[in-house]
């Protein structure tokens, strides 16, 4: 398996066919709330993806920063058939790691329900008093403090 910080126009679209595929076609998103100013370019914010073995993207994510303190993981999609095999905890952890770098101490993500309890897992807490929606899905707010 592979972890790529996405460089290329080549990559970025291989991060958007996956979150096209899991967000619009799978999850009903519309098109124009998944993508936004943050995907015009490599450059617009930290874009991930992960390819297996076979060289087939199988994931993608970002992270932007939110305020000075905190960076935001955001659009963190697995393709269906990969999911259950760690693949988000991968990416996730590959996001962190360049977060610290960077000398974040902290990062907020706004969770579907419904994986609440695999970010939990990975340390994160929630911190909204009650779930919202979002492109008609609901979501928590969690937090998770970095060590360096």
């Amino acid at each position: 398996m592979e972890i790529i910080k996405v460089k290329t126009d080549e990559q970025l679209k291989e991060a958007l066919s996956v979150r096209i595929e899991v967000f619009v076609e799978e999850q009903n998103v519309p098109r124009d709330l998944e993508m936004d100013e943050f995907d015009i370019s490599p450059q617009a914010c930290r874009h991930f993806i992960v390819r297996n073995e076979h060289g087939e993207t199988i994931a993608a994510a970002r992270w932007r920063m939110y305020d000075e303190q905190t960076a935001k993981l955001q659009r963190i999609a697995v393709r269906q058939p990969y999911r259950g095999h760690g693949i988000g905890r991968i990416i996730i952890d590959a996001m962190e790691a360049d977060i610290r770098e960077a000398k974040v101490p902290a990062v907020i993500l706004d969770g579907q329900t419904q994986a609440e309890a695999f970010y939990r897992k990975l340390g994160y807490e929630t911190i909204s008093s009650e779930p919202f929606l979002d492109a008609g899905i609901w979501h928590v707010r969690m937090r998770k403090r970095l060590e360096s």
